[in-house]
Parts: structure tokens; C-alpha cells; sequence
């Protein structure tokens, strides 16, 4: 169970990354369902690839660099992944 909470964490935080990169860039318009599911896979994505980099365990939850990790790298990789399916997505509907 306690192996579960960064994964939430982590995809909420994408999510909430992919919404606003959403709503920021216009040029990844697209449908509300997409870019959440995006953003959340990003968010796991994008916190797992920099919490390798850092070298943290981000499956930890006691110390408040993981959380930052979780949280921050989640809506960064949310963000960047949304963004780059509503391109790729905008420029096959045209």
C-alpha cells in the first residue's frame, strides 16, 4: 500500500501539469480526457526518470526531497508530455 502513494502523488501532480500546459499552449489544444490521461502518465514518467537522476528513492514518503521529487517532477513531466501528444495529435487532424 505505502508503495502506492508516490504513484498518486506522482499522477496527480502530472495531471495537474498537463492542465496547465494545456491551457498555456494552445498549439496542444485537445480533448480534456486526453490530456489528463497524458499528464498522468508523464507525471509517473517524469518523476521516476528525475528521481534517477537525482538519486533519490522516490518511493518514500518520509522524506521531504522525495515529496518534492513526486511532486515537482510529476507536473514537469505532465506538462511536457501533454504538450507534446496535443501537437502530435493537433497536427494529424489537419
Amino acid at each position: 500500500m505505502e508503495a502506492l502513494i508516490p504513484l498518486v502523488i506522482q499522477f496527480i501532480s502530472g495531471v495537474v501539469g498537463g492542465g496547465i500546459a494545456g491551457t498555456l499552449v494552445k498549439k496542444a489544444a485537445m480533448e480534456l480526457l486526453p490530456k489528463l490521461l497524458a499528464g498522468g502518465i508523464g507525471g509517473i514518467g517524469g518523476a521516476t526518470i528525475l528521481g534517477s537522476l537525482l538519486g533519490g528513492d522516490s518511493s518514500s514518503l518520509m522524506d521531504v526531497g522525495s515529496l518534492i521529487n513526486n511532486i515537482g517532477g510529476g507536473l514537469v513531466g505532465g506538462g511536457v508530455l501533454s504538450t507534446i501528444a496535443g501537437m502530435v495529435m493537433g497536427s494529424m487532424k489537419k
